[in-house]
């Protein structure tokens, strides 16, 4: 998570409770104050040769892609050339999941990246509605847990019949839901 830039600071499980009681004793909101609490309770970090991170060219080169279908074409390449075990694997995933929550996905990352937490948890917000109202975890819990044939039906069965329209649906309210409303008059910034 760290070479990925998704973290900051790795520290152990065991020192979860003084990290956040020196967080939650902060009568600030300084950046390098924070820094320096994280600092003293950081831990090194050593991936070991099966990490993400050691492929970390390949990612980038595969998921720069603007579309999941030029994704998918990047990492079968990059399979066919290496035959890296991690590409296979993730192609084995990629073509596991429902087409239309692989594009869903897709483009809430990319929407993310250029978004406030705020906004970020209303988007999630949303995509949590749609995705309870529709068929695709319906039909993905039937085939994982319920008939354990792990074999779903997805509506639509390939990504070339996924529309804009259906992706742009996840991202927009259930009719007669009431969008997800954030205390942001409580909160204040320290002084």
């Amino acid at each position: 998570m760290i070479g990925c830039g998704l973290a900051t600071h790795y520290t152990h499980s065991t020192k979860f409770r003084s990290v956040e009681e020196r967080l939650g004793n902060l009568i600030t909101d300084d950046p390098s104050v924070i820094e320096t609490s994280l600092e003293e309770y950081g831990d090194l970090v050593h991936p070991d040769s099966t990490s993400v991170i050691h492929r970390i060219e390949a990612v980038d080169k595969c998921f720069s892609h603007d579309t999941v279908e030029e994704i998918i074409d990047a990492l079968e390449t990059e399979a066919s050339k290496t035959n890296d075990p991690w590409c296979n694997s993730t192609l084995r995933r990629l073509n596991e999941c429902s087409p239309l929550s692989l594009k869903v996905s897709l483009r809430s990352i990319r929407d993310g990246r250029l978004q406030t937490l705020d906004q970020c948890l209303v988007r999630e917000y949303r995509m949590s509605l749609q995705g309870m109202a529709q068929q695709d975890l319906r039909e993905g819990v039937r085939a994982r847990l319920v008939d354990k044939d792990l074999a779903p039906k997805w509506n639509p069965p390939r990504l070339g019949l996924v529309t804009e329209g259906m992706v742009d649906q996840y991202f927009s309210l259930l009719d007669g839901e009431r969008d997800l409303e954030l205390p942001i008059q409580q909160r204040e910034a320290f002084t």
